[in-house]
């Protein structure tokens, strides 16, 4: 099962609550709980940072790395000895990412989206495909022994749902594992390469007018990838009304409220797991995965 969580803005506190949801799902914390019997819950869950332009989940399951791997994007390089300039490679990219000019060839990495139409059609042979890395892909054991992975996309590179995907392929199988996929915010790209292949979305909104108005830009966006969801409140109790009321109105299942509280914020602004600060949240977390488990018509104890 692949649970992603998402939100329409940044600072919600989804980090927050995948980290919580994560290691609620953890023999420790399983074991007051009728979950333990669950059929999917016999090893620990795999956690994928998926946040690769501002990874902070290992801020709060502290990982230990031990294994890496760059990421890496197929580019074109031409060998100007058999280019005839013929622009044939510029004609079919999509993308501009290369150029005929006079006789010179002009590469824009940035812009190359590794589709291979240029290798593909050169009728001499002259482009090749080379490794550009993007970043790195991070992986090892979290606090409960949670299987954690992450990618760090390098400072200046425009595009991360390359790293993305190679994050979810690189990360392994799932071996019927509970897979949480954490999101960057919004609702772009790099979201919906996240979100591809989740059963289910969990988008984390906080009640002010900022968050009702991207929960409906992310509402909008996981309806079109036609993946079920539900809403965790955060802060709950500040701002105003307009979330519930827009649930409501969609049909959309509450599935937590946590409270607007200054020790929850001191704590995790300390880099201390939710579940940490307060551990009878525990419960609101199981009941919110037994949810989610019925919502997409699993097998629940």
């Amino acid at each position: 099962m692949k649970i992603a969580i998402a939100s329409g803005k940044g600072g919600t506190g989804k980090t927050t609550v995948a980290a919580a949801l994560a290691l609620s799902l953890t023999e420790e914390f399983l074991a007051q709980s009728t979950l333990k019997a669950h059929t999917l819950l016999g090893q620990p869950p795999l956690f994928l940072d998926c946040d690769v332009e501002a990874p902070n989940a290992h801020l709060f399951l502290n990982p230990e790395t031990r294994r890496e791997e760059p990421a890496v994007l197929l580019i074109p390089e031409v060998d100007e000895a058999k280019c005839t300039h013929c622009g044939v490679c510029a004609q079919v990219c999509q993308y501009h990412a290369i150029a005929v000019v006079g006789k010179h060839v002009m590469v824009f990495p940035q812009l190359c989206h590794a589709c291979g139409s240029c290798t593909l059609n050169c009728p001499e042979g002259a482009i090749h495909e080379v490794p550009h890395t993007l970043g790195m892909l991070l992986g090892g054991p979290a606090v409960g022994n949670i299987d954690f992975a992450q990618g760090v996309l390098n400072v200046g590179e425009p595009m991360a749902v390359p790293v993305i995907t190679q994050l979810k392929r690189w990360s392994g199988a799932a071996d019927g594992r509970v897979i949480i996929l954490d999101s960057p915010p919004g609702a772009s790209c790099p979201v919906v390469a996240t979100l591809r292949g989740a059963d289910y979305v969990v988008l984390v909104t906080e009640p002010t007018p900022f968050g009702l108005h991207d929960l409906r830009l992310a509402v909008e966006m996981v309806e079109a990838l036609r993946i079920p969801l539900g809403v965790v409140i955060n802060r709950d109790g500040m701002g105003d009304d307009g979330v519930d009321v827009f649930c409501r109105q969609h049909g959309l299942p509450v599935l937590m409220r946590i409270p607007f509280q200054r020790e929850f914020a001191e704590g995790i602004a300390r880099g201390r797991n939710l579940l940490e600060v307060a551990p009878d949240r525990t419960v609101d977390f199981h009941r919110m995965f037994s949810a989610i488990v019925e919502q997409i018509g699993g097998v629940s104890s």
